[in-house]
């Protein structure tokens, strides 16, 4: 432990690290906050991306393997509970490095995931989500993703920050585990998909393809472009997809919502993968 007297909210350290609920200051530091032993479970998969982590001594001594060789700070509950965004707060949260990489042509290749229980397959499996807004979608995306085996997730657009608390705890941790870029451009991410070789898929209600008679199409190297919860897909970018893929809704209702459709279309993807 780096302090033997837990520090208190006032605390100059604490002060700094709360800072980071701003999104504009998470941005120029390149720095969130992981709350909970999930998210500092995975933010420290890789050590080195793990500034320090905050613990209640409770805390602290109940996740004692899980931290053993981490920066730990000591903290009092209200200090933790200062830098959490949980209404009750589990006693850790990681000052975190950002995860996100370079969109350029290595993002598109397949590399083994590290403790991924799948097999590595030779076709490619990405998301681009172009202006999700809701943190919550944008997690389970994340969540989805990772559960699909998914090869990596562009946030596109003007799709909420990666690294906002409620898009971390959503994710359950599978942001820390499928590779991520960020994009301001929709359009150049889709752009630099097709470059690398990928099929896009736009995720339509209108579409002209339907997703079960599609185990062809969504089987090869594909990429799926997911858009916006209230309005789906601009015409211009779901233009510049390869295809327009439509999921059959056989009830009544009268769509399914962005994270669920985004479940529906990668696992699909995922059984037709070969190995």
């Amino acid at each position: 432990m780096s302090n033997p007297q837990p520090l208190t909210a006032g605390n100059s350290r604490v002060k700094e690290a709360r800072k980071l609920s701003r999104r504009s200051v998470r941005s120029e530091r390149r720095l969130f906050l992981a709350d909970g032993p999930k998210a500092v479970e995975g933010a420290l998969e890789r050590p080195s991306r793990v500034v320090e982590v905050f613990a209640t001594p409770a805390a602290a001594a109940e996740y004692a393997d899980l931290l053993a060789d981490a920066p730990v700070t000591l903290v009092d509950d209200r200090a933790l509970a200062s830098l959490s965004d949980s209404v009750t707060p589990a006693g850790l949260v990681g000052v975190v490095r950002f995860l996100d990489v370079a969109l350029n042509r290595g993002f598109w290749q397949v590399e083994p995931r590290v403790g991924a229980p799948r097999a590595v397959h030779s076709d490619r499996l990405f998301a681009i989500c172009a202006d999700v807004r809701d943190p919550g979608n944008a997690g389970t995306v994340l969540r989805c993703a990772d559960a699909a085996g998914a090869d990596g997730v562009v946030l596109a657009g003007d799709s909420v920050d990666a690294y906002n608390p409620k898009t971390v705890r959503a994710s359950v941790g599978s942001l820390f585990h499928v590779p991520l870029a960020v994009e301001r451009d929709a359009s150049v991410a889709v752009r630099a998909a097709k470059d690398a070789g990928l099929t896009v898929l736009a995720a339509d209600g209108g579409g002209e393809v339907d997703l079960f008679e599609a185990d062809d199409l969504v089987g090869g190297n594909v990429v799926w472009l997911f858009g916006n919860e209230a309005w789906g897909l601009p015409p211009e970018l779901a233009e510049l997809a390869d295809h327009r893929v439509r999921i059959p809704v056989l009830g009544r209702a009268e769509s399914l919502n962005l994270a669920t459709a985004a479940a529906v279309c990668l696992y699909a993807s995922a059984k037709n993968r070969r190995s």
